[in-house]
């Protein structure tokens, strides 16, 4: 096999990865979706949106997530990635999520995601949004 067919391969994989942890994670199993992280782990959230932007390790991301699911109607948001591209270990994604919330608002924002992967799991993640809309959204302000 040669090397650029078996980077394909890899990239490709790790493409289907971060595609299966959309879906996952579009289920609000918060243990489901801690899952798919290595356990050092960290997510960091573009802005300055409290409880939401900045770093978090795994333990944090996840009590953010269930702070979070506490909000919609289903108990997720939906994430659709709309194209995805692979280098090596890092998965780039754009990204529209979607959720009815209980304060009657509705949150449809799109993202672009870059995941950096370890031996099949999810390392590193960064999260660049419209933080307006989901300060508006969450927050009301």
């Amino acid at each position: 096999m040669s090397t650029g067919t078996a980077t394909r391969s890899k990239e490709e994989a790790n493409k289907a990865l971060v595609t299966e942890f959309m879906e996952v994670f579009s289920r609000g199993d918060v243990e489901a979706i801690l899952a798919f992280l290595t356990d050092d782990a960290t997510w960091w959230v573009a802005g300055a949106i409290d409880g939401i932007s900045g770093e978090k390790d795994k333990a944090a991301f996840g009590e953010m997530l269930a702070g979070l699911s506490t909000l919609s109607t289903t108990g997720a948001i939906a994430l659709t990635p709309r194209a995805l591209t692979a280098e090596d270990d890092r998965v780039a994604a754009e990204t529209e999520s979607y959720a009815e919330l209980t304060n009657g608002r509705v949150y449809n924002n799109l993202y672009h995601f870059v995941f950096e992967l370890s031996d099949g799991r999810i390392r590193r993640v960064k999260e660049y949004l419209d933080t307006e809309h989901t300060r508006a959204v969450f927050l009301g302000a």
